[in-house]
């Protein structure tokens, strides 16, 4: 039995583990000990860090792991590369690895490459005077952490004003003695996710995105097809070839975020894994197969073929609350309808939850389907109405 380690437990990694075990293989989880629904589906389990590299090295090492794999997350990449670098397992290499962890670093290459991408800064965290060093870019700008994910420690700055109260938050989140700032594109915001193996993009599929507005935005659905022009597809594709080719990407997932304006795609960023909030879901409805099982099959080394015949659209949204407490109630009084694809929730009566400001403060998610995208939205739109979750305070 082919044995796959898969880094975290949480909610976005659940499918990953239960396609894997569907397979018939020995899974093994990696994770920081918590709540985390996925420590119950798992053969076994190691409570570790995933960005502790060299440990779960140790660990591949000793259970002579086939494969290695993450969903959904950006801060277990950098262990991946580390493994399939040592081990000689298929995956993106370490030195992708860091550039897709990295922001910085990722921006650099992306300079480098000549790929378009907004203006920025390097900041050290010791620094408090800012004008002067941020002088020649344009507001409105964005303090980025570039070792976070989830939206953690990213912060639009309007003003000078501003500056010491976003350097704050970026400090708060990062491990790193700097940080970046750059220009906010004015623009539309999109995604697209994609798949590269042996140097060669296997497919890429623009989304659009539902966002929630809080100190930053913070993708809370997503949908496809992505309405654009012919000549934007066209610059989305030749733009996220380059940076994933500038980055060094291979043989992984990609999450990309761009933002369109004046008719030209510029990258925010690229992640080498697949995409949060129901993104891989979108991919398995939208192509008709199951994505999991595609990055599952690309990490152990077999063939694995991407072509599709179909298209169907599809949308998804996240279940949240707008104050922090315990779950009094939930209802749901959806019924029977196969354009539903999937009502999750992630917690029960009894439980606390936060007010929604990133990624995970979700407290579940609906995703559907229609013969066009205006049925599949309207029938999310309808399912989300009919679902209500009441939270008290705490205690």
């Amino acid at each position: 039995m082919k044995k796959l380690m898969i880094l975290g437990a949480g909610i976005y990694q659940v499918q990953l583990i239960r396609t894997a075990k569907e397979m018939g293989l020995y899974t093994i989880v990696v994770s920081i000990p918590g709540h985390y629904p996925g420590f119950e589906l798992a053969d076994k389990v190691y409570y570790e860090n995933t960005v502790d590299y060299e440990k779960i090295l140790e660990i591949a090492r000793e259970e002579k792991i086939d494969g290695i794999l993450t969903a959904g997350t950006d801060v277990a990449v950098i262990t991946i590369g580390r493994v399939c670098d040592e081990l000689h397992l298929t995956g993106l290499s370490f030195e992708a690895a860091h550039a897709a962890s990295n922001k910085l670093l990722m921006k650099e290459k992306y300079e480098a490459a000549g790929v378009r991408t907004a203006r920025f800064r390097k900041i050290s965290v010791k620094e408090q005077q800012l004008s002067e060093k941020l002088s020649e870019l344009r507001f409105p700008l964005i303090f980025k952490a570039v070792d976070t994910s989830g939206s953690r420690g990213i912060m639009r700055v309007d003003s000078c004003e501003e500056f010491e109260t976003a350097r704050a938050n970026v400090i708060k989140y990062t491990k790193l003695d700097y940080y970046i700032v750059e220009e906010f594109i004015e623009g539309e915001e999109f995604g697209a996710q994609a798949f590269i193996r042996d140097g060669k993009i296997q497919f890429i599929l623009p989304h659009g995105d539902y966002v929630f507005h809080g100190d930053t935005g913070v993708p809370v659905g997503h949908f496809a097809p992505y309405d654009l022009k012919e000549d934007v597809i066209e610059d989305t594709k030749k733009q996220l070839t380059s940076a994933a080719l500038a980055m060094g990407l291979d043989n992984c997932a990609i999450n990309a975020d761009f933002i369109l304006s004046d008719d030209k795609v510029y990258v925010l960023e690229l992640g080498g894994r697949s995409g949060a909030t129901c993104l891989a879901e979108l991919v398995s409805i939208y192509y008709g197969y199951n994505y999991y099982e595609k990055m599952i099959l690309t990490a152990l080394g077999q063939e694995v073929s991407f072509e599709s015949n179909q298209s169907v659209p599809n949308a998804s949204k996240l279940l949240m609350s707008d104050r922090t407490g315990t779950i009094l109630s939930i209802k749901n009084n959806n019924g029977p309808d196969d354009r539903i694809c999937e009502i999750q929730f992630d917690y029960s009566v009894g439980e606390d939850v936060n007010a929604f400001r990133v990624g995970p403060d979700r407290i579940g998610h609906i995703i559907t389907k229609g013969s066009t995208l205006l049925e599949a939205v309207e029938v999310l739109d309808s399912a989300m109405d009919k679902i209500t979750i009441e939270v008290g305070q705490k205690g």
